[in-house]
């Protein structure tokens, strides 16, 4: 399949789920924009636009997991933006306080919060409080980040960087027999290591740990990266304050990392 293709697939699976439960016993479609921690897999082309097309035909609402993507990582300040996503609710974490202080909230659409003032206004007081909701010290920790992110315009810095250490991955590593796929949007970034890229591709078995091994090579280097369980995938997520000369002391490690545990290719 084209990645339009897939997308159309996709939405038509999701109809046909919808239509087998019962519409109206479905509430939410929740997603992150693009997968993190699932492999570092942008979404294919179309593929929100023609979700969307469906959850809007049966009313139900989407929920944008933005916990890793909001706050700069595609280059814009939501995934949802990147990719034209229009979420009922978002949620939002990490990069609101960049984990100086713990803190995650939730932003509602009108629609949504229409929906909760008017069901108050019948039924009582939605009780939606917690503990150490609204913290004044996560809140502050909150704003003075945020304020950062404009001040020194690292939301746009992450766009640039994003595509400068892409392309750099790609130059160094796109011909290497055992990389199957360079990924990704803004500083949001994957190399899936494969065994057979001519053939297939074939992956490498599990046991042998390939993923980890460049992983710790790369720390041996200086660098930090992130092994994903699914398969030998190296993910590469750096702070959004990175510069060209950063990005490129990233690409030579992988590239001297990768050979290390797998050769020239």
């Amino acid at each position: 399949m084209t990645e339009l293709e897939f997308s159309a697939h996709c939405a038509a699976k999701l109809e046909e789920m919808i239509l087998a439960e019962g519409p109206e016993t479905v509430a939410a479609f929740i997603g992150e924009p693009a997968l993190a921690t699932g492999g570092m897999v942008p979404p294919p082309a179309g593929y929100w636009d023609a979700i969307q097309a469906v959850l809007k035909r049966y009313d139900v609402l989407l929920i944008a997991d933005e916990v890793v993507t909001g706050f700069g990582r595609m280059g814009t300040m939501f995934g949802s933006d990147h990719f034209g996503m229009q979420p009922d609710i978002i949620t939002i974490a990490k990069g609101l306080t960049s984990a100086y202080a713990p803190l995650s909230g939730s932003i509602v659409s009108e629609k949504v919060w229409q929906g909760l003032a008017d069901g108050t206004d019948r039924f009582g007081a939605f009780g939606h409080g917690w503990t150490y909701a609204a913290h004044p010290i996560g809140s502050a920790a909150g704003i003075a980040n945020l304020k950062l992110l404009d001040d020194l315009n690292l939301v746009a810095n992450a766009g640039t960087m994003g595509t400068y250490l892409k392309q750099g991955l790609n130059a160094a590593l796109a011909d290497h027999g055992n990389v199957g796929e360079i990924r990704g949007e803004g500083l949001l970034l994957g190399v899936e290591l494969v065994k057979d890229r001519v053939n297939g591709p074939t992956f490498f078995d599990a046991s042998e740990g390939i993923g980890v091994k460049v992983h710790q090579a790369l720390m041996r280097r200086g660098v930090i990266s992130r092994a994903m369980p699914e398969s030998d995938i190296i993910g590469i997520a750096p702070p959004f304050c990175i510069t060209e000369g950063e990005c490129d002391q990233v690409v030579g490690a992988l590239k001297e990392s990768v050979v290390e545990v797998l050769g020239q290719g």
